[in-house]
């Protein structure tokens, strides 16, 4: 499993073709998961770039040549797999995207296990974490591998 959850040297500013503008940063991350997992699985991701958290609503994931995708568009995605050895790009919407330098970028995913489910209304049961999703807030919390920083250039 990667010990970290983002790829270096993959920090890039996003240009939109159809705007003629840039619209926000890209860069890859790995799964922090020692085999594949069901694009469908994926509920979010913690995003912190050089202190600043982003939201959900400004974070969209590419894998597999498809474009860029809301996590709710990804639920839908329930026979589409994210292979092991391939890196997922997560998109950060955000205008002018990021000055050239360098830049400590933190993700976490956050992501439901795939093992068949559990009954019961508590804590331990599945329906139960499917009503009361984690997403995580904060370096650290929820689902998937450790946050650790990575300090990325962007050139």
């Amino acid at each position: 499993m990667p010990k970290r959850t983002t790829v270096q040297g993959s920090l890039k500013n996003y240009f939109c073709d159809m705007c003629q503008k840039v619209i926000g940063f890209t860069f890859d991350v790995r799964l922090p998961r020692y085999r594949g997992n069901m694009v469908s699985l994926i509920n979010g991701y913690y995003v912190n770039v050089d202190g600043v958290e982003y939201p959900q609503d400004q974070i969209r994931f590419i894998l597999n040549g498809k474009p860029p995708r809301t996590f709710e568009e990804l639920k839908s995605a329930v026979w589409e797999h994210w292979n092991y050895q391939d890196a997922a790009t997560l998109l950060i919407l955000k205008d002018g995207g990021l000055e050239k330098g360098e830049h400590t970028v933190i993700a976490t995913v956050s992501n439901y296990e795939q093992y068949g489910y559990r009954p019961g209304d508590g804590p331990m049961g599945d329906q139960y974490k499917v009503d009361n999703v984690i997403v995580p807030t904060a370096a650290g919390l929820g689902f998937g591998g450790a946050a650790i920083p990575m300090v990325q250039v962007i050139e």
